[in-house]
């Protein structure tokens, strides 16, 4: 019996340690509204100049988000000057209206895509902006306040070798 229990936590230990998780971040959102001008920003000190990442827009969101998608503005501002900024949908909620992502409590928690295969070239400090950018069918005004977001953040990883 003491066998199988240190075997099984010597596995976790090996799962644990086998996180492909470079760098990983989050900012809470005050009250669950995130602000259409709130820019969540990053600054990111890349481990490595010659290995590629993968980055992801990672969002905790309760039952308040009332929306299907979520609309982002991203820009990275690379340490030279250089920035690109990319206005990226993704999918929040199944047709039936039930959220998507992990988690087994009101709070879901989306990996959400951002970019492939990135290689942080120049070194130096990089920075991330995240911003929501909603609007509602038939208004030309953007949403205001985002509610039920409680959490923006990003996660830089080392992709899995196929």
């Amino acid at each position: 019996m003491r066998n199988s229990i240190v075997l099984f936590f010597s596995c976790l230990l090996v799962l644990a340690c086998n996180n492909k998780v470079a760098l990983s971040s989050y900012k809470t959102i005050p009250e669950l509204k995130w602000h259409k001008d709130s820019v969540v920003s990053f600054k990111i000190h890349p481990p490595d100049t010659l290995q590629p990442y993968n980055v992801y827009v990672n969002l905790r969101n309760t039952q308040k988000y009332k929306y299907n998608n979520l609309f982002l503005i991203v820009e990275m501002n690379f340490p030279h000057g250089k920035t690109i900024k990319d206005t990226l949908e993704y999918k929040m909620a199944k047709p039936n209206g039930e959220l998507l992502g992990t988690g087994f409590s009101d709070i879901k928690e989306n990996k959400l895509w951002y970019k492939e295969g990135v290689i942080f070239k120049e070194p130096g400090t990089y920075t991330l902006n995240i911003q929501q950018a909603m609007r509602e069918n038939g208004k030309i005004n953007g949403v205001v306040n985002l509610e039920g977001v409680s959490d923006v953040g990003f996660s830089i990883e080392i992709p899995e070798i196929k």
